[in-house]
């Protein structure tokens, strides 16, 4: 079959697609991170701690580790359309609570629901891997992804001004909630436009199993040892709600959370052993085999990019706003303005690290932006009062470049580990991107931003180490359809 060209401002067919898509994760994005650009009116106003903040943003990326593997499953079963629009309008139920929140524990409870409108964009990547062909997977996902994390750059643009003209001590909360009336209207928008198949596979149903299926008895393990970082994530969050400086939970919930955690955790180890036991009784065909470690270690490589990305966007303004606020007469505002210069490239680097990823080679160009990356870290070190706010906004963008156009690289691997798990694959790998955020930020607090932004550059050092065992993906992807038949995709 031939493929179709790759028609950038076409609203037809796949291109249709993907605009609806990412406009999709954009209004998540503008969602999610709502409440960033306006927390020292929050903060204010509420009579927060500077502890309660930190409890804050932690809480806004906890819920979205279960909730992206959750979605990557759901996404396979019942396809994006309805996975989709039903995400968007129930998030802005928590989006409301928020605005209308009287005291710390109910903005803290409405964040960390809201944090499931982040599992968002594993249904835009399951769908565009259906959509496109693999050739012009990485960069459909890069526009995908990047244009839609642009969202947040607009929120912190927008939000604060529409706030101050809303009104000084109300106009956040109407600031906030205008972007859960914006999910509802978005959520209608895109069931009434979109298809979970091309007209050419729309017949095709695959048979689904209870959970990813693996190749081999190493990789089982593999799986089941990869799980334990996204479940410990949870606990550490728990151990540093229930700390005794400003506890959000009692320490008996907090021992409750932890039982339930890991047993969900056993739960989910004993349903993977369940669904691959009888599998792996018998030999498999290699025209079957993918291999686990390629999962593993894009889910590792987005938790040190993806997540470390969550964690900066989520203190930057603030750290200019103290750091420039005497030397550079910096206002809050304005403090907002520059740190968006961290996101802001979003709309161009993911998208051409996509298509660089498509030209040279995935693991060639994740190996060029993880370089770049680990030296826009060291740089961002060291910044200071003495810096000027040119040069700090330069290096800013250094950093943002190479951190946007390494996840780009990232997700043009994803589709092609194995198309008919693409969902899950991408839940796991998304997972642990914010397991990182909430690792980093749980740092954050022990640490200065400059020891912060080492330790994020020494991260990057280690995640140049895990691509060397990166495999570029083979030249062909199979999927068993129902009657036993396979059906072969070519990449190229």
């Amino acid at each position: 079959m031939p493929i179709s060209p790759f028609k950038l401002f076409s609203m037809q067919g796949k291109t249709k697609i993907l605009h609806m898509s990412w406009m999709a994760f954009f209004v998540s994005f503008v969602v999610w991170f709502n409440h960033a650009p306006l927390m020292m009116l929050i903060k204010q106003e509420m009579g927060l701690t500077q502890q309660q903040v930190e409890i804050i943003l932690l809480l806004n990326v906890a819920l979205t580790i279960p909730a992206r593997v959750i979605i990557g499953m759901v996404v396979d079963r019942f396809g994006a359309k309805i996975s989709y629009s039903i995400l968007l309008a129930a998030s802005s139920i928590p989006c409301f609570m928020f605005a209308l929140a009287d005291n710390f524990v109910e903005l803290a409870w409405s964040r960390f629901l809201l944090g499931f409108i982040g599992a968002g964009f594993v249904v835009g990547v399951r769908i565009i891997g259906d959509w496109f062909p693999a050739n012009q997977i990485g960069t459909a996902e890069g526009i995908y992804a990047g244009w839609g994390n642009f969202g947040s750059a607009i929120a912190t643009l927008l939000l604060p001004g529409l706030a101050y003209y809303l009104g000084a001590e109300q106009g956040w909360r109407l600031a906030v909630a205008s972007t859960g009336v914006l999910a509802i209207i978005y959520a209608v928008i895109y069931y009434l436009n979109v298809e979970n198949l091309p007209p050419e596979l729309a017949g095709l149903k695959t048979k689904r199993a209870a959970t990813m299926e693996v190749s081999s008895i190493s990789d089982l393990f593999l799986y089941m040892l990869s799980l334990i970082p996204l479940y410990a994530s949870m606990s550490l969050l728990t151990w540093k709600l229930s700390s005794p400086e400003s506890p959000l939970i009692s320490l008996s919930w907090a021992t409750l959370s932890h039982v339930c955690i890991w047993l969900v955790f056993f739960m989910h180890a004993y349903q993977l052993v369940n669904t691959n036991a009888q599998r792996l009784t018998q030999p498999i065909a290699s025209i079957h085999h993918y291999r686990y470690r390629q999962v593993f270690i894009l889910a590792i490589a987005y938790l040190i990019t993806f997540g470390s990305k969550l964690a900066v966007l989520s203190m930057l303004p603030m750290f200019f706003y103290t750091t420039f606020s005497v030397s550079q007469h910096l206002s809050l505002f304005d403090a907002g303005l520059l740190a968006s210069s961290f996101v802001i490239t979003n709309i161009i680097a993911r998208p051409v690290g996509g298509l660089l990823s498509d030209t040279w080679g995935r693991k060639l160009a994740l190996t060029v932006f993880s370089v770049g990356l680990t030296l826009g870290y060291l740089l961002m070190s060291m910044i200071s009062a003495d810096w000027s706010l040119l040069l700090t906004v330069l290096v800013t963008l250094l950093c943002s470049v190479f951190m946007q156009a390494a996840e780009g690289a990232i997700f043009a691997f994803v589709p092609l580990v194995r198309r008919a798990i693409t969902g899950e694959v991408a839940g796991i790998v998304g997972a642990y991107g914010n397991a990182g955020a909430i690792v980093y930020l749980i740092l954050l607090t022990f640490l200065t931003p400059s020891q912060f932004f080492l330790l994020l550059g020494g991260c990057c050092i280690v995640l140049l180490g895990l691509i060397f065992y990166l495999e570029e993906p083979r030249s062909f992807i199979t999927q068993i359809m129902p009657d036993g038949t396979v059906l072969k995709i070519e990449i190229n």
